[in-house]
């Protein structure tokens, strides 16, 4: 695996003399770039991962039948509670499991169930719901980060897009010169222009 650390170096090597437009300490702004790249990056290598809570005492205080998601959530996916062997005429059979949604409260995600599971349910299913979600590749050290060594080039990819974003927003009209991160390639155009591009570029190298 690669580091954010190394990311970041083949990021600023990649765009050019457009990497004198970003002078905050620490490579802030490359840190920026990276973290937000990393959302639609997920999306197009999808990481997934597993979460649980208990249906009796996991509930978010204040809100009945919500419940609080991981840190990397970023979709729901699948439940994989409400696994059972019942036919509807057997007397166990639990009915209709839940729908599940992702609800925002207080700037905070949570899933919430629709209807509230029966006691019948929690009988034959169990109290620990478990379910699949889209979560958020990470990225630190080597060994933290998620993103394979072969999708580094889209995800610097996606990070240049967002860095001729910040630029065409402070209407630097003049052109820029970088190189791709897919192909190495080099690019030469304004700020909005090359967004516009390493935009399209980067979702369709992902879709493919």
């Amino acid at each position: 695996m690669i580091s954010r650390g190394e990311i970041i170096t083949q990021l600023k090597a990649s765009l050019g003399d457009a990497v004198s437009g970003f002078k905050a300490a620490d490579d802030a702004d490359f840190q920026r770039h990276l973290d937000t790249a990393l959302a639609d990056f997920s999306t197009q290598r999808p990481r997934i991962g597993i979460g649980s809570f208990d249906l009796l005492t996991g509930q978010m205080a204040d809100y009945p039948n919500c419940y609080a998601v991981p840190a990397d959530f970023i979709q729901y996916r699948q439940m994989i509670w409400g696994a059972h062997g019942y036919m509807p005429w057997e007397p166990l059979y639990p009915g209709q499991l839940p729908r599940v949604a992702r609800v925002d409260i207080n700037d905070q995600q949570a899933l919430t169930l629709s209807p509230a599971p029966t006691p019948q349910q929690l009988s034959v299913c169990g109290s620990r719901f478990s379910y699949h979600y889209l979560a958020l590749h990470k990225v630190g050290t080597a060994a933290q980060t998620t993103v394979q060594s072969q999708d580094v080039p889209l995800l610097i990819l996606r990070c240049q897009a967002e860095a001729m974003r910040e630029l065409a927003m402070r209407n630097i009209n003049k052109p820029v010169s970088m190189r791709d991160g897919l192909t190495g390639s080099p690019r030469n155009s304004t700020p909005a222009a090359l967004y516009q591009a390493l935009l399209d570029e980067f979702w369709k190298a992902g879709s493919s």
